[in-house]
């Protein structure tokens, strides 16, 4: 690979990667208001049409995009234009037809799908995403051709105007709509109103770039068969799907497990779609750190994989434990905060929803211990894949999922648990996963992790972050005694959040967590090496 080719493809990962990230951070935002907006049943109703639209979402443009990426690649770097525009309108056809039998099934089965998942209220919310199933797989279409041209900033802009329209548009209409008194089901409907206006603003946007970008040389090679094609689409793109498929067909079982089970308890049955939907308060929160891991996987599979092309496997090893030195550098403090402050922060966070925010807390001391493990799960699924492993994150996602079902379905369903078995079924689930990860990444790394080494100091910096932030914490909030409850919290929260990011620094440098080669790649990066005097 050339030096100027190299340079296009990582600045083509950095941007997809930029945007990515941008547009989860978005997401994770997004859900901070609308909790306030339509409260615990709300964002139950959102979530019950949510998970449906996401499997449907998974299943039609997981594996496929990228199968029309390499295949468009390929005849991209062959200069084979004919091949490559045939391509395209064989894939469109298979796209429309998957997004058409998905949009129809969403919206004229939106009572099953409601009665289905248990909650019947989520009938209108399941019915105004169905659009949106159809918008989003002919996106998928046309951003897999895209990106196998090597050009990854329609992609970006496409998804990034996507989360804004649901940001800014499906706020407003939630918000709209509960004032107007019309029901926290058509509040939900409205946000996710958002969501299918955005993916058709999307859609216009790539089919207006690829109208005005549009190949007309003239080219010689005479293209495969449709059907040729269309096999070799469906070979490459099956697998894939139905390996990130797994995940999201496990929430959405999981999702109607834990409703049923609430139901089923004669005195929670009024109020299950409180309960979950308070549940789902502190997952929104959770969510929020791995959107910053994200970038570091993506950033971490071309350079390791580039070194083990090398054949330098202490290369390699470098890389990939650099890479978990930066996430347990982030995430586990992250998860510690999160789980001793989690509520005092939801309490911050939804002024409008004290009493769901109150009530979210408790799930939150296990919730911040499973995103530590989201966050590692996220990067030993990179690595996996770096290494040529695609297929075993499929097997250790399923394990992890089937023990998330029979957890939740054995402790949601016990009265005295009820719906505080859902997180604690969250963290074994995630539990499992990365250490079945975490085993197979030491299986098969030519240099092995030294996991110990890696997790050890940050565990206990992390530690003693935690324990600092919540007596600092604890002592402001009742300094605070006797002024305002909201006001009182929110200033104990900052003030012990500023102190445990104080503590937790200082205890980076003192104990060497960080060095100078996790560091140095960094803007500015040799600056920062001789200011920490990294090594």
């Amino acid at each position: 690979m050339s030096k100027q080719k190299k340079q296009s493809f990582l600045g083509g990962a950095a941007i997809l990667a930029a945007a990515v990230a941008i547009v989860k951070i978005i997401g994770a935002v997004y859900k901070i208001p609308f909790g306030n907006i339509v409260g615990s049943k709300g964002q139950t109703y959102f979530n019950v049409a949510y998970n449906i639209y996401n499997v449907l979402l998974t299943v039609s443009t997981a594996g496929l995009p990228l199968a029309i990426s390499k295949l468009t690649s390929q005849a991209h770097a062959q200069g084979r234009e004919n091949e490559k525009r045939k391509i395209f309108r064989t894939a469109i056809w298979l796209f429309f037809v998957l997004g058409l039998v998905g949009a129809l099934l969403m919206y004229f089965g939106a009572a099953q799908l409601a009665d289905f998942m248990n909650e019947p209220m989520g009938y209108w919310p399941i019915r105004t995403l169905a659009p949106a199933v159809f918008c989003v797989c002919l996106l998928a279409c046309m951003r897999g051709y895209t990106q196998g041209q090597g050009n990854m900033t329609p992609t970006a802009v496409s998804q990034i105007l996507e989360a804004l329209c649901k940001l800014v548009l499906g706020l407003t209409l939630a918000w709209y709509f509960v004032k107007a008194g019309l029901g926290l089901d058509i509040a939900a409907a409205g946000a996710i109103l958002g969501v299918t206006v955005g993916t058709i603003m999307s859609m216009l946007f790539l089919i207006f770039y690829l109208l005005r970008h549009q190949d007309r040389s003239h080219c010689l090679d005479v293209p495969s068969s449709s059907a040729t094609l269309m096999k070799q689409v469906l070979t490459i793109g099956i697998p894939i799907t139905l390996s990130n498929s797994a995940m999201s067909i496990i929430t959405l079982v999981d999702t109607k497990i834990v409703l049923g089970r609430l139901r089923d308890i004669p005195a929670l049955a009024d109020s299950a779609a409180t309960l979950f939907g308070q549940y789902q308060f502190g997952m929104n929160l959770i969510n929020l750190p791995p959107s910053f891991v994200y970038p570091v996987t993506m950033s971490l599979i071309p350079f390791a994989a580039a070194a083990i092309t090398r054949q330098d496997h202490a290369g390699a090893g470098r890389i990939v434990a650099s890479a978990f030195r930066l996430i347990a550098l982030l995430a586990i403090p992250a998860g510690v905060g999160l789980s001793v402050l989690g509520g005092p922060i939801l309490l911050m966070l939804y002024p409008s929803q004290q009493v769901d925010a109150a009530a979210a807390g408790p799930h939150m001391r296990w919730l911040g211990i499973a995103c530590i493990f989201i966050c590692v799960m996220t990067l030993t699924n990179a690595i996996l894949q770096t290494y040529g492993k695609e297929q075993l994150p499929i097997f250790t996602v399923i394990a992890g999922g089937a023990t998330k079902i029979i957890m939740n379905y054995i402790l949601v369903g016990n009265p005295d648990i009820n719906i505080h078995g859902a997180p604690i079924s969250t963290l074994c689930c995630y539990l499992v996963i990365c250490g079945l990860n975490l085993f197979f990444v030491w299986k098969y790394s030519p240099e092995k992790p030294r996991y110990l080494q890696l997790f050890a100091k940050p565990i206990l910096a992390s530690a003693l972050m935690g324990g600092s932030a919540w007596a600092v914490y604890g002592f402001v909030n009742r300094a605070l005694h006797g002024h305002s409850a909201y006001g009182a919290n929110a200033l104990a929260t900052m003030v012990g959040i500023g102190v445990g990011v104080v503590v937790y620094g200082i205890l980076v440098i003192v104990l060497q967590i960080l060095r100078a080669e996790d560091v140095r790649s960094v803007p500015h990066g040799e600056k920062l090496i001789h200011l920490l005097h990294l090594k």
